[in-house]
């Protein structure tokens, strides 16, 4: 326990299920702690070898992924849905078809911009509209109610979703975390030190406060 405060930089991407789980074991490592912790999120695009030149996913590309990895995915996860008491997460097999993050992460990186203090309860709210409630969270329809919930203007969100330059930005947020080494999500990182998955809070603290 500290009663200092600290920050720790996450990288994530909302359609990626242990990202979900990353941010319930970070929760509770926070509730821990009798100082502050910031959190610094970043961005990062797990569909990236599949978007084409207009931001488009072409689902006919070979990534790697075959069945056999989505099995061991779906297993881990329910692994850790024990192990975070995740009971109200939905199966990977519950989730809308084809879900795109893209729009999402623009509004989040706008929010978090243009409206630090609000954008923790954004990012919530995208994450819980996914894995809970199974909404399309790539429809800016979708994002303009969850931004209207956290006390937002949701016509402004959609059409930042629309505007090139935010696209832009969020590109550059996406070549950023990979000349930082990230190859996955999510990655934690503090004082130059890293940590990737859903790691367990214990580590977490390790890795902000060096114990």
């Amino acid at each position: 326990m500290t009663d200092e405060s600290a920050t720790v930089t996450m990288y994530s991407d909302y359609v990626c299920p242990f990202c979900y789980l990353g941010r319930l074991s970070l929760q509770e490592y926070r509730a821990d702690r009798d100082g502050d912790l910031a959190v610094d999120w970043h961005p990062f695009d797990l569909r990236s070898g599949k978007r084409g030149p207009n931001g488009e996913i072409d689902h006919s590309v070979d990534d790697g992924k075959d069945e056999a990895y989505f099995e061991q995915v779906e297993q881990n996860v329910e692994r850790l849905r024990e192990r975070y008491d995740a009971d109200e997460m939905l199966t990977l097999d519950e989730l809308p078809d084809e879900v795109d993050s893209l729009p999402a992460q623009v509004a989040s990186l706008y929010v978090k911009t243009e409206y630090p203090d609000t954008w923790p309860d954004f990012d919530a709210a995208i994450f819980e509209a996914l894995w809970v409630d199974g909404r399309d969270i790539g429809d800016s329809d979708v994002l303009d109610e969850l931004a209207g919930d956290v006390g937002l203007d949701g016509e402004e969100i959609q059409a930042v979703v629309e505007d090139e330059e935010w696209r832009k930005r969020i590109r550059e947020q996406f070549t950023a975390a990979t000349r930082h080494g990230v190859t996955g999500v999510p990655t934690f990182v503090a004082d130059g030190h890293a940590a990737r998955g859903a790691v367990p809070p214990e580590q977490l603290r390790r890795l902000v406060e060096g114990q």
